[in-house]
């Protein structure tokens, strides 16, 4: 059989890691035959070929780009799948839809965003794009029941949780590396948030709860991880309230096995979150989570037994 994946997103979140995942585990099997199309540049072309895997980086300038789309049928009737699994949105759930029609391939799609269609979009138009694929494929109920909300029945949405290397984060942190590598104390807390700098993820609520947090626990440190377009006005904010000694801008990490079982907390305040990665990440690790009670969070925090929930907007 032979698949071929098509994933837009250009940095390697914890989405593009699934798709890895997939990817090694489908190779696993005889007679399955993967062909990863992928933008020139992304992050994820590079792991895809160190893991050996075909891939096929092309121009793409974002979901208004209407030349990939032609790019992509040219890929498709090149490798001639069995099936097309599209992976991401950014237009490329459009793009894939068509090309898998155009060419009478079998499709599917991974959704792993909580978040509905525009509201200004038909719900005819809304369904006949998910009609496109044999099977849409959900991260979490949360994010299935949106799409049923939508119109699209039952049968054709099937939740399939996204997946962790437990071994690769149950493990003995080194606290001696990780003081030194993000300048803590001996006894100094470390919470950490590990999201995009994108409005929903909502680093914003723990800065306001900070101040507290500090008089209760002094010496506190919040670390960072990630990178994002608001990571600017996160960094003003912490300089106007006089945080810059308790915050830690780390950016993107590959080391996230070392990093978290060090912490002592992991705080996820989204307001929007079709399942975490970064939550199932903290759980293979052992390491207590505070998150709201958004979208398919509560799916992987279990509240008052792996963490706690917390009302969303609750400071």
């Amino acid at each position: 059989m032979r698949i071929l994946h098509l994933e837009t997103g250009k940095n390697l979140y914890g989405g593009g890691r699934q798709v890895l995942y997939l990817l090694r585990g489908l190779s696993r099997r005889d007679g399955v035959e993967n062909l990863l199309v992928c933008p020139r540049g992304s992050r994820i072309a590079g792991k895809a070929r160190e893991m050996g895997q075909g891939v096929l980086d092309l121009p793409f300038r974002g979901e208004a780009d209407f030349l990939f789309l032609a790019r992509l049928l040219r890929a498709v009737r090149t490798y001639v799948p069995d099936i097309i699994h599209v992976h991401s949105r950014r237009g490329a759930d459009t793009f894939g839809g068509i090309a898998a029609m155009l060419t009478r391939t079998r499709a599917v799609l991974s959704r792993r965003v909580d978040n509905p269609e525009p509201s200004w979009l038909p719900k005819v138009l809304v369904q006949g794009k998910y009609r496109l694929f044999d099977r849409v494929i959900t991260i979490s109920r949360a994010i299935r029941d949106v799409l049923l909300d939508q119109g699209l029945s039952p049968g054709h949405v099937v939740c399939v949780p996204s997946s962790v290397d437990c071994d690769r984060f149950d493990r003995p942190g080194d606290r001696g590396w990780f003081r030194r590598e993000f300048g803590l104390g001996r006894n100094q807390r470390a919470v950490g948030l590990i999201a995009q700098f994108i409005r929903r993820k909502g680093h914003g609520y723990l800065l306001n709860a900070a101040p507290e947090i500090l008089r209760a626990v002094p010496g506190t440190k919040f670390i960072f991880l990630g990178k994002g377009p608001l990571e600017g006005e996160v960094r003003s904010r912490v300089k106007e309230m006089g945080l810059e000694e308790a915050v830690f801008f780390a950016g993107f990490r590959d080391d996230l096995e070392e990093i978290l079982p060090c912490l002592d907390l992991v705080v996820h305040p989204a307001l929007m979150e079709g399942l975490g990665v970064s939550l199932l990440q903290a759980a293979a690790a052992g390491v207590p989570i505070v998150a709201f009670a958004a979208g398919g969070i509560p799916e992987v925090v279990h509240h008052e037994s792996t963490g706690l929930l917390v009302e969303p907007g609750d400071v």
